[in-house]
């Protein structure tokens, strides 16, 4: 599984954002887009994930295993995405919360079975019918990576993840987020302003 950008610039009406970009990101591996506020980082990752709002538009060719996603709409992309907010349902549950990123069509005892052995892996048994309002910052934010990740892409964006983390917990959640990438053997394209959440310190900078 390989996400390529090939020349992708991004537009706002007539004003370009940033300079064609170009990168290959390998199964398992996770590359680093930076900039300033306000260069595009997180409108690159809406055009890769086919959510650009209306009066952006794009160039170039985006690549997901062959696939050209141009052109396809968001639900087929197979292009899963974590933001720095948790975006979790508060109405809801986290077995509601989870489910909702399953496939349709699968039954409770299914579903159940893969949402238990996700959050047992993740450190949080027991979590399944714990109140969204109950979990610490943390555990949202392994709540919701694990959400995008029961969805199986083939690909996830991360949009500063962990910029409103406390140092420590942003230290934790680093580790977490890139080894649960690393086992599923997924791209991860990964924009951020902190040059510490490039797993191995190399970045692409937007300009």
């Amino acid at each position: 599984m390989t996400l390529f950008l090939d020349s992708v610039q991004v537009r706002f009406g007539a004003t370009i954002l940033f300079k064609p970009l170009t990168l290959t990101v390998a199964p398992g591996s996770i590359a680093t887009v930076m900039g300033p506020s306000g260069c595009g980082k997180s409108t690159l990752l809406a055009a890769v994930c086919g959510t650009l709002d209306p009066g952006f538009s794009y160039t170039g060719t985006i690549l997901l295993n062959g696939r050209k996603l141009n052109d396809i709409a968001v639900e087929n992309r197979k292009v899963g995405i974590l933001f720095q907010d948790d975006l979790l349902f508060p109405h809801l549950d986290v077995f509601g919360n989870m489910a909702f990123a399953l496939p349709a069509g699968l039954r409770r005892s299914e579903q159940q079975a893969r949402i238990i052995a996700s959050l047992e892996s993740a450190g949080l048994p027991g979590f399944e019918n714990r109140d969204i309002a109950t979990l610490s910052g943390g555990q949202k934010a392994r709540v919701s990576l694990l959400r995008a990740l029961l969805a199986e892409p083939e690909a996830i964006l991360l949009d500063e993840p962990f910029s409103k983390l406390d140092e420590d917990l942003r230290s934790s959640m680093r580790s977490f987020v890139f080894d649960r990438i690393q086992r599923m053997h997924i791209p991860a394209l990964l924009v951020t302003h902190d040059k510490a959440d490039s797993p191995d310190g190399t970045f692409t900078e937007l300009n």
